[in-house]
């Protein structure tokens, strides 16, 4: 199966929300600290393009499988930003299309100067866990920025320079 990448349009609004949530309902959570309950996820477009921060999407038969951004979250230091809402339909595993999303958001990160990328997930998704680490994501063992997610007890970073 063969897929896609571009980049988020207003139209995709609905369609990632509805991804992003569907995926964390499938791996039980949607608590409160978590992307579920993020004001950003009803406009995503608006929030996470322009300047230094970029949302892509995964197409697969000409649907929305997926996507993956880069933002420049309060907090951090000037030189690295956070990999955000990095979510994937089941169907869309395995397929080598979150490698390629990452991929893509390190390029995008690397062309605007950042050095380093930092990531906020979970236990249960372990899966992507363990591509970040295939990636050359390190655990860390604190957070880092001001992202509003306090559930997200897996921190990692990448240095891109």
């Amino acid at each position: 199966m063969s897929f896609s990448i571009r980049e988020i349009e207003k139209t995709d609004n609905e369609t990632i929300r509805q991804v992003i949530r569907t995926v964390l309902e499938e791996h039980g959570v949607t608590m409160p600290g978590t992307a579920y309950y993020d004001d950003s996820l009803n406009h995503m477009h608006e929030s996470y393009t322009g300047g230094n921060k970029i949302y892509y999407l995964g197409i697969i038969d000409d649907e929305i499988a997926g996507g993956a951004g880069i933002f420049p979250t309060e907090g951090l230091p000037a030189d690295t930003c956070e990999l955000v809402k990095m979510y994937l339909l089941p169907q869309a595993r395995g397929l080598g299309l979150g490698k390629a999303l990452v991929n893509k958001c390190l390029d995008f990160a690397t062309a605007h100067g950042y050095k380093k990328i930092y990531l906020e997930t979970m236990p249960e998704l372990q899966n992507a866990v363990h591509m970040y680490e295939k990636m050359g994501f390190n655990l860390l063992k604190g957070p880092m920025g001001n992202t509003g997610h306090f559930a997200c007890t897996l921190r990692m970073l990448k240095n891109i320079s």
